[in-house]
Formats: structure tokens, C-alpha cells, sequence
């Protein structure tokens, strides 16, 4: 076995020298792969982006968010989390045995103390019961790749408010991701091992899963990038994973429902997003206005649901025309 420990600590870059590593390299022996990343979350490639995050809070705290080739549910990540990956040849008896992919990582951190730790359900790995590692896999061709993530240290405070989407505001065909009690690692490995940092964690689990207590003794195992290998990573960032069109265009087609009172009147908008654009938008309500709102609706339509797209057709607009005492910014607060 290879393996490759990424030195970005961007989420699309790595995601994206994952997808490189696995469709232009041919190795001899499995590839195993370690990176972690700044504060993100990371959306199933089958998932509606929109319906899985707290964009607000995730604006706020300058949260990454991208969409992953593979499926499942949405993770956070952040630099106490440590991901892991598997890059094989196919072979279609091994799609989707996870216990297989992760069994080296397990009994590594059995050896580390956490004693407690089993596979659970279909691409779990839990602790005592709690979650600290979600899985997944994609096949390309003749390869593929299992990848998962290991919550050392993750800050939990973040998870609860950057997962939290209010389920009655959104209905979608996108994959939902399915809550789970998540717990860290750290306090359930041996006293001398509680103390490693999210690198050391990382080294120590390569030796362990290598068999060797030096990592010098595997140093002709370990593959470097190239100025090539670079510079077509780079592109692969660009193509996906810092694309908004991969990463919010490809949702699955939504509807949202969207009510509130305001001290001129209620207004109640229902939008139809498609690829992650206004398809459809049409306004309700007890409100006041010079103007048709169905006007204005039919401006929104063909634009991006985001802030700034909003922002940018509002701004060719008088918003007061269409709903008397309104003004631009609440009206994208409002439509968001």
C-alpha cells in the first residue's frame, strides 16, 4: 500500500486531489489517503445544498461548503477532524462493505484504547454508541475509493448550528441526511494518546496501519505531488469544488415556502428552484404596492438563489414599488 498526506488544508483542494489521484494514477497497491481542513461542510453529491445547511450562520462564520462526488450525508469538518481514504481498483463485491474499507483504521484505534469502537449500520463507526466517523464510497470506471472521517477534536458547538436547517420551510427530492449522537474521539483513547494533535494523530495511524514504528522505514511508500499533478488538481477545484453550479446548481429541484408578517402586511412567497436558479416565484398576501408584485416576481426568475444574485436584481428595482415600506436588503433576508 501507498499512501499521500495532503498538505492543503482546503476542503476543494483535497476532495479535488482525491478525484486526481484516483482517475489519472495508476498504482501497483492500494492508495491510502490523510487530509483535514479549515471549518466546512462537506454535501453528498445526491443532496440538496440549501436543505442541509444554515447558510446565515454558515456566511457568519465563514464556513466552507462544497459538494463531494460521493454520496450520503452531509458532514462538518473542521481542523479537529481527520478524513481518510481508500483508492483501489473496482471490484464490485467490495461497493459498499465499508466494515472491509474501514477495518484497518478500527483495529488502529483499538490498539489506541478506544476498545469500544464497531461498524454500525451502513457506514458508521461508532463509539460507545456514538457516531465519530461517517463513510462513503464512488466508483469510477475501474476504480474507486472509500472515504470517511474521524472526529478527534471537532469543535460540536459548530455541528449544531451549521447542520440546523428548519424542516418545514424546504421540501425537495434531495437525500437527507440522517442526525446521529456524534461524539469525539479523543476521550476514549489511552491517557498517553489524548494529548495528540490532529498531524500526530494522523502519523500515528499511518504507523500503526503500516505495521512499522518509524515513518522513515515506509518513506519510499509515500507519494508526492508533482508541479503536473498541481496543476491539474487546480482545475479540478475550479470544475467542482469551488463552483457554485457544482455545489449548489446541481441540487435536486426545490420548493420553498417562505411567510412573514411585517408591520405594512404579511407576505407569502412560494419559489421553485431548479438547478439551483429561480424557476418559479409567486407572491401572497395583505401587502401594499403601487406596482404588480408579480412583476417583480417574474425579474427573479433565471436568477441564482443567493444573496448576491438576489442583491444584484433588486438593485435595478424600487422594492417600495411592490411592497410599500419594504427595502432591498430585508427583501433578500426575507427570500433566503
Amino acid at each position: 500500500m501507498y499512501y499521500h498526506n495532503m498538505e492543503s488544508r482546503d476542503i476543494g483542494v483535497n476532495l479535488a486531489t482525491e478525484q486526481y489521484l484516483m482517475n489519472a494514477k495508476n498504482f501497483d497497491e492500494p492508495l491510502l489517503l490523510f487530509y483535514y481542513q479549515d471549518p466546512c461542510i462537506i454535501v453528498g453529491r445526491n443532496q440538496n445544498t440549501l436543505e442541509e445547511i444554515n447558510q446565515d450562520y454558515v456566511t457568519d462564520h465563514h464556513i466552507a461548503v462544497t459538494r463531494r462526488l460521493s454520496g450520503g450525508g452531509a458532514v462538518f469538518d473542521d481542523l479537529g477532524n481527520l478524513s481518510f481514504s481508500f483508492v483501489v481498483d473496482r471490484n464490485d463485491d467490495r461497493f459498499g462493505d465499508f466494515k472491509a474499507f474501514t477495518a484497518p483504521i478500527v483495529t488502529a484505534l483499538k490498539d489506541m484504547g478506544a476498545t469500544g469502537v464497531t461498524v454500525s449500520g451502513r457506514n458508521d463507526i461508532l463509539v460507545d454508541g456514538k457516531k465519530f466517523s461517517g463513510n462513503a464510497m464512488y466508483v469510477k470506471d475501474d476504480k474507486m475509493f472509500s472515504h470517511g472521517t474521524l472526529m478527534l477534536d471537532v469543535d460540536q458547538s459548530v455541528v449544531a448550528h451549521a447542520l440546523n436547517v428548519p424542516a418545514d420551510k424546504m421540501a425537495s427530492k434531495g437525500i437527507k441526511s440522517v442526525r446521529s449522537r456524534v461524539t469525539n474521539l479523543k476521550p476514549y483513547l489511552d491517557s498517553q494518546y489524548q494529548s495528540l494533535t490532529v498531524p500526530e494523530f494522523r502519523d500515528l495511524l499511518i504507523k500503526k496501519v503500516f505495521g512499522v514504528s518509524d515513518l522513515a522505514a515506509i518513506q519510499d511508500k509515500q507519494y508526492q505531488l508533482t508541479e503536473k499533478d498541481r496543476m491539474a488538481i487546480q482545475d479540478l477545484v475550479d470544475q467542482y469544488y469551488h463552483n457554485w453550479d457544482w455545489v449548489y446548481g446541481k441540487s435536486p429541484e426545490f420548493t420553498v415556502k417562505r411567510r412573514q408578517h411585517f408591520p405594512f402586511g404579511t407576505i407569502d412567497a412560494r419559489l421553485l428552484v431548479k438547478n439551483g436558479r429561480l424557476t418559479h416565484v409567486t407572491f401572497f398576501g395583505d401587502f401594499f404596492g403601487e406596482k404588480d408584485a408579480n412583476d417583480l416576481a417574474e425579474r427573479l426568475v433565471g436568477t441564482r438563489y443567493e444573496a448576491l444574485s438576489l442583491e444584484k436584481v433588486l438593485k435595478t428595482v424600487n422594492v417600495n414599488d411592490y411592497f410599500s415600506g419594504m427595502d432591498q436588503a430585508r427583501l433578500v433576508q426575507f427570500l433566503l
